[in-house]
């Protein structure tokens, strides 16, 4: 006998009707502690991760900092992507593009403020909170745009956005310079950290900061009321619908939470270089992220993680190759080209085939093969 809707998703076959609709019926009466409690333990582990990077980066050249930095850049779209994704269904292509603007928002921002001789520390958050409400915005329109469009037709829109944007910079020379993007001033260690406090170490606190505040914030959406509808509209939109939830508004506040994260992403990137260009947001960019999160693990913030770590080993790659090895300046240039799209593929693949829940989904089952073995092994 085939399962009906109410039973089983149609797409995959995950719990879907029924479950959707449990999942979405107020909690015992102990609910409102529990969410108290997850709060605190997911602050607890934000500080706990937060004070062993920061140990780290203590340790690490100047070189590895800015990829620590990068890497939790990359973290803050990566986790608001997963989200979009992974647990409401919706596919985007033009996350590069939403970066971008987040990018260009913070050095508007900054070279209006210096152009102007005004200074001070509250200047880089106000940046930073700039492109998070532009992008957010920029997300609002896309996702009304995209609510009514599913697959492909929604890929479609959103690949439009990735090659929309970067053409928009070119167009319009006289805000954002063209090709050769904005400049504005370098972010600086505060004073009381001493004269030779390392810049790269600075530049990775304050990424580290953003992606610490952006995966908690996902981390507790993931678990609320909120989350569970998200998770209901991509198993079974119509039993969504029974359970009085506005399936097209939630899918919007969707692209809007993940718009806004890779905004906050983009305007750390662009303060980690103190420039903004279209280059550095080309289309790639967009497919490099999607890789990214199915290859962590669609639908986890630690797969998230995952992806985020991997986006910055691989872009690295062409660059190592070339430097370990003698290759002549045309290959090198092919290389950085087309080798890190090339192997993120490679990987996509063998992880689809080996792992298809991703690393962080290997992980898991590696961990419940684990346990019960320790069970087993103690007296």
């Amino acid at each position: 006998m085939t399962a009906t809707r109410s039973e089983t998703s149609a797409v995959d076959g995950r719990p879907a009707g029924a479950a959707a609709l449990r999942r979405l019926l107020p909690g015992p009466p102990g609910a409102t502690g529990a969410a108290g409690s997850t709060l605190l333990r997911h602050l607890a582990v934000a500080v706990l991760a937060g004070t062993l990077v920061v140990l780290v980066t203590n340790q690490l050249a100047p070189y590895q900092n800015l990829q620590v930095a990068r890497a939790c850049a990359f973290l803050c779209v990566t986790a608001g992507y997963t989200v979009l994704v992974g647990l409401n269904g919706q596919l985007s292509l033009g996350h590069g593009a939403l970066m971008a603007t987040g990018a260009y928002t913070v050095a508007l921002v900054q070279q209006g403020f210096d152009e102007r001789g005004v200074q001070g520390r509250w200047i880089l958050p106000l940046a930073l909170l700039a492109a998070v409400a532009v992008t957010a915005l920029a997300g609002l329109v896309i996702g009304l745009a995209a609510a009514r469009l599913r697959g492909p037709y929604l890929a479609g829109v959103t690949l439009t956005v990735a090659t929309l944007v970067p053409a928009i910079t070119t167009i319009f020379t006289g805000v954002f310079n063209g090709e050769q993007g904005l400049r504005f001033p370098a972010e600086t260690p505060p004073a009381f950290l001493g004269a030779y406090f390392q810049p790269e170490r600075w530049l990775a606190w304050i990424a580290l900061l953003a992606a610490l505040v952006t995966v908690l914030l996902m981390a507790n959406l993931v678990r609320s009321r909120f989350g569970r509808s998200l998770r209901a509209v991509r198993d079974d939109e119509v039993a969504a619908r029974l359970a009085g939830i506005h399936v097209a508004g939630i899918r919007v506040l969707a692209f809007v939470v993940s718009a806004g994260c890779a905004g906050l992403g983009g305007g750390v990137y662009a303060v980690l270089t103190a420039t903004v260009a279209p280059g550095k947001f080309a289309l790639d960019l967009s497919l490099f992220l999607l890789m990214a999160i199915v290859i962590g693990g669609l639908g986890s913030l630690a797969g998230a993680v995952w992806g985020a770590v991997l986006l910055v080993a691989l872009q690295d790659l062409p660059s190592l190759l070339t430097e370990t090895f003698s290759l002549p300046p045309g290959l090198a240039q092919r290389l950085e080209g087309n080798l890190a799209l090339a192997v993120f593929g490679l990987i996509l693949i063998v992880v689809m085939l080996v792992a298809p829940g991703g690393l962080q989904g290997a992980v898991r089952t590696l961990a419940g093969r684990l346990r019960p073995r320790r069970r087993a092994s103690s007296p």
